[in-house]
């Protein structure tokens, strides 16, 4: 490469760097003039504000740390209280457009997790089911990081609100799909479940599996199920809703449950056998997961045809439920079967089962 070409290559990159630069300092002298407006005196002014900031959050990954290190989000939780609907939804899209990149400013702003709860608690009255969505897929963000569940768990207000949301009648598909998701995350460290379960979780989970005929919702609703059954007080909560029934009924294929929702199923009732003893595997096998029911078809069917989690799960419980004693059978050819069908990966799954 000859001296002047190198030269000129060196002069772009010099130009490129310093219009970069450039660029991001228009940007960060733009944010810095549109969140002094937010403590503006004129309503207009915060409105048009935080219209502007939801769009640049949405549309400029680039800009949303210099959104957070221009200390906007105390404002933006402050909106939250506010009775406009429109500004509830701006601040609400934009502290969930923030939580994609930003969680550490949100959960270290003082009130933030208040101002998310007060929305999500007045579902019912004052906030507008946008920013109700808005607010639980924030706090579902959130869960993304391990670090911030029991934080978050810690905030009995949240579960509640998030409860009563599935709870709730007249509650849009789009917040109860919401709020599932971020009750998900929240049972995910298992301290959160016995909170859960004090908080009514149990009963609104499982009115949704029964009631609610739309696929989606139902498998999110025993996704959150079969992680609630991983702890202690599942037994007791489960068997007050007759849950274990319900459980083993959707694995029956006559039910024309998903093969996720059928996947869920198989992975509460292992939490359920595994924490709740000889006692819950009892009750496990009396409502019909034995022999060979529908329910131990639909459980086979997971074996053969889920997730590889799905199968490791699904082995583990037949195997659980002294089913598996069939498991190692041979067939004519020395080939190894699970209630007539063949499996390569079978001796694997047998296994990983142990540790899924």
């Amino acid at each position: 490469m000859m001296k002047k070409e190198r030269f000129f290559i060196s002069e772009n990159k010099k130009a490129l760097n310093q219009n970069s630069s450039s660029s991001m300092e228009v940007k960060r002298r733009t944010i810095r003039t549109l969140v002094g407006k937010l403590s503006s005196v004129s309503e207009q002014t915060r409105a048009d504000a935080l219209s502007e900031l939801r769009l640049i959050t949405k549309h400029d990954a680039e800009s949303r740390p210099l959104i957070a290190e221009a200390d906007a989000i105390p404002y933006l939780a402050e909106t939250l209280f506010s009775d406009s609907h429109a500004a509830q939804d701006d601040a609400a899209a934009t502290i969930l457009n923030l939580s994609i990149s930003c969680r550490d400013s949100l959960i270290s702003t003082r009130g933030l997790l208040d101002a998310l709860s007060h929305a999500l608690s007045h579902h019912r009255s004052s906030t507008s089911a946008a920013a109700v969505q808005s607010s639980a897929a924030a706090v579902y963000s959130l869960l993304v990081v391990d670090e911030y569940r029991p934080i978050v768990g810690s905030k009995r207000d949240i579960i509640y609100s998030l409860v009563d949301i599935i709870k709730a009648p007249n509650s849009p598909p789009r917040s109860v799909k919401d709020a599932l998701k971020a009750l998900f995350g929240i049972a995910l460290y298992p301290l959160n479940r016995g909170s859960m379960i004090e908080l009514g979780a149990v009963p609104a989970l499982f009115s949704l599996v029964l009631k609610d005929g739309r696929v989606g919702i139902v498998e999110d609703a025993t996704a959150v199920v079969a992680q609630v059954a991983g702890c202690e007080e599942s037994e007791e909560a489960f068997r007050k809703v007759s849950g274990t029934g319900v459980l083993v009924d959707l694995l029956d294929p006559a039910t024309g449950s998903s093969l996720r929702t059928k996947e869920n199923a198989v992975a509460a009732l292992l939490n359920l056998g595994r924490c709740g003893g000889e006692k819950a595997v009892r009750e496990i096998k009396e409502m019909g997961l034995g022999g060979d029911s529908g329910a131990v078809e639909g459980t086979r069917e997971v074996a053969a045809s889920g997730s590889a989690k799905g199968k490791a799960k699904a082995v583990a419980l037949l195997t659980m439920i002294d089913v598996g004693n069939e498991l190692r059978s041979g067939n004519e050819n020395g080939n190894r079967i699970l209630y007539g069908f063949s499996d390569s990966g079978f001796d694997s799954l047998v296994s990983r089962s142990s540790s899924n």
